[in-house]
């Protein structure tokens, strides 16, 4: 979240920024509010002064009656103490409602609009889109054809949205983790295994919805506990409460875990097949910085995605994500979309990988700072989060891409000495 401070002195920017970002949240409101709790705040510091200083007194009275009168002032000022901190901790508690709901700011140079129609393509793959001399199938049609998906038994036993990868979109799976992770922890990337679960204050530390009508997380009933949709909410959670050391940011992590999300209102052939599902796996790159380092870790995460897509050869363009479009936490933000023939009627760009600065507004939620040596006092991380491979999303731009005029489809060159063979079909 926001710094209180920086809302209240920058009280114009931030109701624009809200605006460009199309998130109503009452900024004014906020202000009113936190002024009055400023003002309880110093209430009850001053009465709390006023009652310690009668405390003292007490035993250095030595006329019964005067101690008797100041130890009833005590308690009445103890009184109205304690009834001025239970005010100043309503207010507290409707600030820090409304402070949540303010989004970070945002990038200078992000691109303003309402929606993703405003995203700005800043860059595109070494692979060109291919051009086919036949009518390409969707990679629903191709796993039908090779018997690599089983959304049929998937429906069967979980519901519409869930699958069964067989074959070798079963050893792709494998492979694609294998290949990023490699690709990662060379790069000096620690490998986690991540839990598929966290607490809801987690959850809401990173900046989910875990509960209520518009979330898109699946919450465990009387429990306290919440599927997780990304591996950004449990390595963004591995240090919440924690002070590091400035000597040891930045801390890369490649985390792996079972992604799960409700879906709720996704609907049409865009969402056709593997595109949106209930669970799939991601390998997920997180980093903790100083604040001066998190523009760079920005473009060194975005450049991570675009040589793992490089090396799967797969078309894909940058897009430079318009505020409109942004999710509360994120201060910018860059996509990854490939080209896959089989959406649309002669094929579309379908987003596989995004990667976001949060600044330090997830680390003020989670509360996870860092000091330094010889300096009194600490300060907020910044936190970032990237998609190094979002397994079903590739799977769709692998299958469509490298399907075949005979049926068949290659498997890409990096990933044939997990696969164990060239070719499917």
């Amino acid at each position: 979240m926001l710094d209180r401070r920086f809302i209240l002195e920058h009280v114009e920017e931030v109701k624009e920024n809200c605006r460009r970002r199309r998130v109503e949240v009452d900024v004014d409101r906020f202000v009113e509010l936190e002024k009055k709790r400023l003002e309880k705040l110093r209430e009850v510091e001053e009465l709390n002064r006023q009652a310690n200083e009668v405390a003292k007194s007490v035993g250095k009275t030595k006329d019964p009656d005067e101690r008797q009168r100041r130890i009833a002032q005590g308690r009445e000022l103890r009184e109205a103490r304690d009834r001025a901190q239970k005010e100043h901790d309503q207010l507290e508690a409707e600030v820090l409602a409304l402070q949540a709901l303010i989004p970070n700011m945002t990038h200078p140079d992000a691109p303003v609009g309402d929606d993703a129609s405003a995203n700005r393509e800043i860059a595109r793959g070494k692979t060109p889109v291919p051009e086919f001399r036949f009518k390409p199938l969707d990679h629903v049609q191709l796993a039908e054809k090779h018997d690599l998906i089983d959304f049929e038994a998937g429906a069967r036993v979980a519901g519409h949205g869930f699958y069964y990868l067989k074959n070798e979109a079963a050893l792709l799976e494998l492979a694609l983790q294998q290949f990023a992770v490699q690709f990662l922890v060379e790069r000096g990337y620690v490998p986690v295994i991540t839990p598929d679960l966290a607490y809801t204050e987690i959850l809401q530390g990173i900046g989910f919805i875990p509960r209520g009508p518009e979330t898109q997380i699946y919450s465990i009933e009387n429990s306290p506990l919440n599927l997780v949709a990304t591996a950004e909410i449990t390595l963004g959670g591995m240090y919440s409460q924690m002070i590091l050391d400035e000597e040891q940011l930045p801390i890369r992590l490649c985390g792996i875990s079972h992604c799960f999300r409700t879906e709720a209102g996704a609907a049409g052939r865009a969402a056709r097949g593997l595109y949106r599902v209930h669970q799939f796996t991601k390998v997920e790159m997180f980093a903790f910085t100083l604040p001066d380092q998190s523009d760079q870790m920005l473009e060194e995460f975005r450049e991570m995605e675009c040589r793992i897509f490089d090396q799967l050869e797969i078309p894909y363009r940058v897009v430079d994500t318009a505020t409109g479009d942004l999710g509360g936490p994120a201060y910018r933000k860059y996509d990854l979309e490939a080209w896959m023939p089989g959406r649309g009627e002669n094929g579309e760009w379908g987003e596989v990988t995004s990667t976001s600065n949060c600044t330090d507004y997830q680390a003020r939620r989670l509360n996870i700072r860092y000091k330094r040596r010889g300096e009194k006092g600490t300060h907020f991380v910044h936190t970032l989060n990237g998609t190094a491979i979002a397994v079903s999303r590739a799977l769709i731009a692998i299958l469509e891409n490298y399907q075949q005029p005979d049926g068949s489809i290659l498997i890409p060159e990096v990933l044939r000495p997990w696969v164990g063979k060239n070719r499917i079909g």
